[in-house]
């Protein structure tokens, strides 16, 4: 319920796009994030950096192509979540003890220290790839692809990078924590692909907006 939750401003988005074009899509997205952070802030009196991050992105992109009537903003937006994200992923292992990934997941996962930075290393690498892609399709390709690109096309790529980083950090999680006789690894190995896929939610939560 909370990743539908979660996952609904694109939705919305995509919805009224298919409706009423893209300028009725990006206002109604400014307002579903909006609501989303005012909703947030009201329950838990706590807004997420991300969330906050986002909104001002969907604002200040969004904005600018309801004024200036040029969609090229709205297609930017994600790009540039993404590229701040790969920066600060990027930078967390220069600054401070922990990486990014090892800072978010850490409470879920138990990991030796150097699968975490090669865990980092990947989420770099996948959100400067991922953003750069949104803008080749955004400037290849029409409006309407990209539209379906946004919601399907970096949707689907993050759930397989997911998955196989899930698979990845189940490896160690099973190596490290649970040792088992022979015949139970299948077992051990399946749940804990299943809890790392789980733990990686707070990292991916708004980059499908």
């Amino acid at each position: 319920m909370r990743l539908i939750v979660e996952l609904l401003p694109i939705i919305i988005f995509f919805a009224v796009y298919k409706l009423d074009g893209i300028y009725s899509a990006t206002a109604v997205l400014i307002l579903a994030i909006s609501t989303q952070v005012a909703y947030q802030w009201v329950k838990h009196r706590h807004v997420p950096t991300m969330m906050k991050i986002t909104l001002v992105l969907v604002i200040l992109f969004g904005g600018a192509t309801l004024l200036l009537e040029d969609p090229m903003f709205i297609k930017w937006k994600p790009t540039i979540l993404q590229w701040i994200l790969s920066v600060g992923f990027l930078l967390s292992m220069f600054i401070g003890k922990r990486t990014l990934v090892e800072r978010l997941l850490d409470a879920q996962v138990t990991l030796p220290k150097p699968q975490w930075r090669h865990l980092n290393i990947a989420w770099t690498l996948f959100l400067l790839f991922s953003g750069t892609l949104n803008l080749y399709v955004a400037y290849q390709f029409d409006e309407a692809t990209w539209v379906n690109f946004k919601l399907f096309g970096l949707m689907g790529l993050t759930i397989l990078f997911i998955i196989g980083q899930a698979v990845y950090m189940s490896r160690y999680m099973v190596e490290e924590d649970q040792p088992e006789a022979q015949e139970e690894a299948a077992s051990d190995d399946t749940e804990a692909t299943e809890q790392s896929a789980t733990a990686q939610q707070p990292v991916i939560q708004k980059l499908r907006e």
